[in-house]
């Protein structure tokens, strides 16, 4: 008998939706269950993350994990959540996105073939390619009505948004073909549960019912919460402003620095939906963060564990000296120790101003420096009074009113950080 895995996700709270008898199922049986990602990027984002762990944790509780690489309903993007149609991308960009994706997956679910319940993992365009739109007209399409279709909410909202241009037949048809994929897998790999993010109850629902219809067979389906920017949208892999698991898109430290600044809040829900810390250990640190919530324990643990397991431990120990350096108390040989694409990565976003090497042969002072392009300090003056209230730092290192900057004080030979007060920087950037 497996672990009871539906008890496991409501105490993290990751159920959203479940169809009725998946908890007694699932109890009683060793079964297989399937999500989805369509190859939209080259990259999951966090809110995949978190259903890649819904697998990891259906894997865990004894059960067989099916990956559903989109290979063809990524031809057509899902509309659940859209305002526009997705723009439709080339077969050689989403067969490149199709590979980098399973790279990403393999760091976090077992598809050791020795093991009894190793991953599974399928494209849906090795059986959909060859389906004619006739057959699939009889054989699918026959069994699920336009009503029952338009009554789904990502249907609705579609249509009856004043923001919408409206939908197309392309996208119309994406619940049946993901509802096709689901019968597929019933039928050939005995696939009974489908799971995603709430947004694919419609979808995961159309599935189901094919599969009663044709089959007169039960299937059972669970949604998790959709995880959310700070404006209240979902993370997409064709939105903006995404934390991504690729370093080429999100760097390590920003990814880092993402699970550091979340609220408290946020903290107390994502450090059980996203860590596989047990329940003690998790009402241990809750305990422990109520008790000095400015020492951030929740935030820190979940920007470890998930630096760590999206990325390495290397790149683990870099984000949190380059979080030290802009952030707590650094040493020198901690900003001497960053190479170029460090520097690159830590000093993004923060105002600076590119200046010839010449300036640093026979020294720059340090107000020229502050006052340099009129950019961090706006006067000589206002330069002088901060150096007489010893609140000027280059490379994290006090100065006063005489330093002048060198080519020693180069960082990594191309950058010197000059600061003021605890938060507010300034990049010279040499050229």
């Amino acid at each position: 008998m497996s672990e009871n895995f539906v008890e496991k996700l409501k105490w993290r709270g990751l159920i959203h939706d479940i169809t009725p008898e998946t908890e007694h199922y699932l109890s009683l049986n060793k079964a297989r269950g399937y999500i989805g990602f369509d190859p939209t990027s080259d990259s999951l984002h966090i809110g995949n993350l978190i259903q890649v762990l819904l697998l990891r944790h259906f894997q865990l509780s004894g059960h067989t994990p099916i990956v559903l690489i989109g290979g063809a309903t990524g031809m057509i993007g899902d509309p659940s959540g859209k305002e526009e149609e997705r723009k439709l991308l080339d077969p050689q960009t989403l067969q490149y996105n199709c590979d980098s994706i399973q790279k990403q997956l393999t760091k976090f679910l077992d598809f050791d073939s020795s093991t009894k319940n190793s991953g599974i993992l399928l494209n849906n365009y090795i059986w959909t390619k060859d389906y004619s739109l006739i057959d699939f007209s009889r054989d699918i399409g026959k069994h699920i009505t336009v009503n029952y279709m338009l009554a789904k909410e990502s249907v609705k909202n579609r249509i009856s948004s004043s923001q919408s241009k409206g939908m197309s037949f392309t996208e119309f048809t994406y619940q049946l073909l993901q509802g096709f994929d689901f019968y597929h897998l019933y039928k050939q790999h005995k696939c009974s549960l489908q799971m995603g993010g709430s947004d694919q109850w419609g979808n995961i629902t159309t599935g189901i019912e094919l599969i009663r219809r044709k089959l007169s067979q039960k299937a059972h389906g669970i949604t998790c919460p959709l995880v959310t920017k700070d404006d209240g949208t979902k993370f997409g892999k064709t939105e903006s402003g995404n934390v991504w698991l690729d370093r080429n898109k999100t760097s390590p430290f920003r990814f880092y620095q993402y699970w550091i600044n979340i609220t408290d809040r946020d903290a107390e829900t994502l450090i059980k939906q996203f860590t596989f810390l047990k329940k003690k250990e998790i009402q241990a640190l809750v305990s422990d963060h109520h008790k000095a919530p400015h020492e951030r324990i929740l935030q820190r643990t979940l920007a470890d564990k998930l630096t760590l397991s999206v990325h390495s431990l290397e790149d683990l120990t870099f984000a949190k000296t380059a979080t030290k350096i802009l952030f707590g108390r650094s040493t020198i040989d901690d900003i001497k120790s960053l190479n170029h694409q460090n520097c690159n990565d830590i000093f993004q976003g923060i105002p600076k101003a590119i200046i010839p090497k010449e300036k640093l042969t026979s020294g720059l002072s340090i107000i020229d420096a502050l006052t340099e392009g009129n950019i961090f300090l706006h006067s000589k003056g206002q330069a002088k009074r901060a150096l007489d209230q010893n609140a000027i730092s280059v490379n994290k290192q006090k100065v006063s009113e005489n330093y002048r900057i060198t080519l020693k004080d180069l960082i990594a030979g191309a950058y010197i950080l000059l600061q003021k007060g605890k938060k507010n920087y300034f990049l010279l950037e040499i050229d």
